[in-house]
């Protein structure tokens, strides 16, 4: 076997593994452009969480809850309530304390 196709086999071979690494390098890129953007959106996402959370937990705080109610519907306290009791015959009533 002489050495000129030796010679350029291994010239294919080179340019070939030349091209797999550009080919690699450029992937690679992408794939760190791609990881950065989804940690940037991963903390956006964590701090809109954390700003739900403590909107949640403000919305059900019992205080607003009971202020709504009195202030936009009109509700009040009973001042006198019946309680039933299972199987009694006549109901007790209460002052509302």
């Amino acid at each position: 076997m002489s050495s000129r196709p030796v010679q350029i086999l291994l010239l294919l071979l080179v340019i070939g593994s030349a091209l797999a690494v550009v080919e690699v390098k450029h992937e690679n890129r992408g794939l760190v452009s791609e990881l950065e953007a989804l940690r940037s959106e991963h903390e956006q996402l964590r701090v809109e969480w954390s700003q739900l959370q403590l909107e949640e937990a403000t919305q059900a705080s019992h205080g607003r809850i009971e202020e709504a109610a009195r202030g936009k519907l009109g509700m009040a306290e009973p001042q006198r309530y019946v309680i039933v009791e299972r199987g009694a015959a006549a109901p007790r009533t209460g002052d509302g304390s």
